[in-house]
C-alpha cells in the first residue's frame, strides 16, 4: 500500500492506494512526514484534491478501490451520483437504493466511507435539513457544504 500526504484546509490528509486505485483518505491532526514523491497512482489524486479545495474541480475522475461489504459499496456508488453543490437525505438515499426501511444501514455505510470528499458522504443530511453525523466532525461537513455553495456576490446597482 502506497501513501501520500496532502495538506488541506480541514487538516492533514493521508491518501492510500495502489495500482488498483485509491482505497482510503484519512484525516489526521498530526503533522506527518511521508515520502514527498508519491507513487503514480496517488499523484493524480493529490492534484485533483488540491483543485477541489481551490474551487477548480467539482467532480473527481479517479480509479477508486474502497474496501467494504457489498452493501457498503452499493451505498458509496450511490453517493457518487449526488451532484456537486447538492444534498440528499439519508431517507432519500435509502429510497434510491430501493429500501426505505434500510435508512439506518445506509447511514451506517455512509459513516464507514473510507474516501470522504472523493465519495461525497458530506452531501447527505437529515430529512429536516440538519447536519447530522460526519466521521470527520460536523464542522468539516459544514465547511465542505459551504465550499460547494459559495455565496454569490450581487451588485447593489444592478
Amino acid at each position: 500500500m502506497n501513501r501520500a500526504l496532502l495538506r488541506t484546509p480541514l487538516g492533514n490528509a493521508i491518501l492510500e492506494g495502489n495500482e488498483e486505485g485509491i482505497s482510503r483518505l484519512i484525516l489526521t491532526e498530526d503533522s506527518l512526514e511521508i515520502n514527498a514523491d508519491p507513487a503514480p497512482e496517488l499523484k493524480e489524486a493529490k492534484v485533483q484534491l488540491q483543485q477541489y479545495f481551490a474551487g477548480e474541480l467539482q467532480e473527481f475522475s479517479l480509479k477508486l478501490n474502497p474496501q467494504g461489504t457489498e452493501f457498503q459499496k452499493k451505498v458509496w456508488q450511490a453517493l457518487l451520483k449526488i451532484p456537486y453543490g447538492r444534498t440528499t437525505s439519508y431517507m432519500d438515499l435509502a429510497k434510491e437504493l430501493g429500501d426505505p426501511l434500510a435508512i439506518r444501514a445506509v447511514a451506517a455505510a455512509n459513516g464507514k466511507n473510507p474516501l470522504w470528499i472523493i465519495v461525497p458522504c458530506h452531501r447527505v443530511i437529515g430529512s429536516d435539513g440538519s447536519l447530522t453525523g460526519y466521521a470527520g466532525g460536523l464542522w468539516r461537513k459544514k465547511w465542505l457544504l459551504e465550499h460547494e455553495q459559495p455565496v454569490k456576490q450581487q451588485s447593489l446597482f444592478s
